[in-house]
């Protein structure tokens, strides 16, 4: 407790400010057909729940049928219902899986159809693969500097080889327990501070 706080009681300000959780949103990186990315992120989700400290929902960029970029005339309400959706959150977990040493096609293009709503907000990554995701990791991480998105270091990583069961059923390792709430401390810590920056 401040001096100022032992002097003056807490303000307002502060009582709202705390009693205000951060919305994060857990994004589906992938929409292809017997994708595992909605087992990944209700696991990252039951951990964060328990935790208290933020609002967290999933995100399935599936649900908004966004075209190709460039391909339309932009009018399709799943482009305009993607940025709604992106506005109201204050930080991002971003599940994602690796493709030809890369994020899917998918992910870059929703990332693509939105800018500003990502601006000045913190987010995570949580990648599989052959590799743990490592790869398509580093790529989005510099798509996110270009979006103002402030990375956290933490990066828990999942193996096909033992997170996976016959590559398709999800059933990670306890040791990564550590490293989910490792960088979600970061994502909550950043996000609240980046809101004061919006």
């Amino acid at each position: 407790m401040g001096f100022f706080t032992k002097l003056f009681g807490t303000s307002k300000e502060e009582t709202t400010m705390a009693a205000e959780k951060l919305n994060i949103g857990i994004i589906l990186g992938s929409t292809r057909q017997g994708r595992v990315s909605p087992q990944v992120g209700a696991w990252v989700k039951s951990i964060a729940d328990k935790r208290g400290d933020a609002n967290y929902e999933i995100v399935d960029i599936a649900d908004f049928n966004l075209p190709f970029l460039g391909t339309t005339d932009g009018t399709e309400p799943g482009i305009a219902a993607w940025n709604e959706k992106l506005a109201h959150l204050d930080g991002f977990v971003f599940i994602v899986q690796e493709y030809n040493h890369s994020i899917s096609g998918a992910l870059k293009n929703a990332l693509d159809f939105a800018r500003e709503a990502w601006y000045n907000k913190a987010a995570g990554i949580v990648s599989y693969g052959s590799t743990g995701g490592a790869r398509a990791a580093e790529h989005l991480r510099g798509i996110c500097g270009e979006l103002k998105i402030a990375d956290v270091r933490t990066h828990p990583t999942l193996s096909l080889f033992t997170d996976f069961e016959n590559g398709s059923e999800f059933k990670p390792q306890e040791l990564h327990l550590t490293n989910v709430n490792a960088m979600l401390d970061e994502v909550v810590s950043w996000s609240g501070a980046l809101k004061t920056v919006r």
